[in-house]
């Protein structure tokens, strides 16, 4: 399974200026684009960090998704992120690279806010070719804006900012793991996962 991200968040909808607040830095200063530019490197930072640890795409976004097989024999695919907002396409590809798209009468979107799902209708997904893969295009994330962003989620990425922005200097040393207070806000939005009866 392969996932990759086929549109970028815009830095105009990142909370840059929140941010400058939230730090209490001045304004004015002849640095200002450059304090901009490293801040926002770090609210985009914080914000995949949160988002790979919960399994949730704060901001709206197209992503693909590359599978060799379907699990589940077919009957369905859970997908890695949620909330999806769209399915736009599922295509074939064979191991020639040759492209076949599935009708949309083939499948549905099954919505769940931790394991939303690629279900087939009509006997299942269609069989992926031999050597071959299916790719599924979809739109993720809560909202277009950071106010469609979840409070808690929001400001678990606002403490994670700001910390990585007070540690820039540092070489690097520091303890393994999230603040406590950033993994408290993230803990009732983790997926928990069960594999061999052992919860992750």
């Amino acid at each position: 399974m392969m996932l990759t991200e086929q549109s970028a968040v815009s830095g105009a909808i990142l909370p840059v200026q929140a941010m400058k607040d939230h730090l209490r830095l001045g304004t004015g200063f002849a640095d200002d684009g450059l304090q901009d530019a490293l801040i926002e490197a770090h609210v985009r930072a914080a914000m995949a960090v949160i988002e790979a640890r919960t399994g949730k795409c704060l901001l709206q976004r197209r992503f693909l998704l590359r599978l060799a097989a379907w699990r589940d024999h077919g009957a369905g695919q859970s997908l890695p992120l949620a909330p999806i907002v769209a399915i736009h396409g599922v295509t074939l590809v064979d191991a020639t690279g040759a492209e076949t798209p599935v009708a949309p009468e083939r499948y549905r979107l099954v919505p769940d806010a931790a394991r939303p799902v690629l279900a087939g209708l009509g006997g299942g997904l269609p069989q992926i070719p031999a050597l071959g893969e299916a790719r599924v295009e979809f739109d993720a994330g809560f909202g277009a804006g950071w106010s469609a962003v979840p409070p808690d989620l929001a400001q678990a990425v606002m403490l994670l900012a700001a910390e990585f922005y007070e540690r820039r200097h540092e070489g690097g040393e520091r303890v393994p793991g999230l603040p406590m207070t950033v993994q408290a806000l993230i803990d009732p939005w983790r997926t928990v996962r069960v594999l061999r009866g052992v919860s992750l």
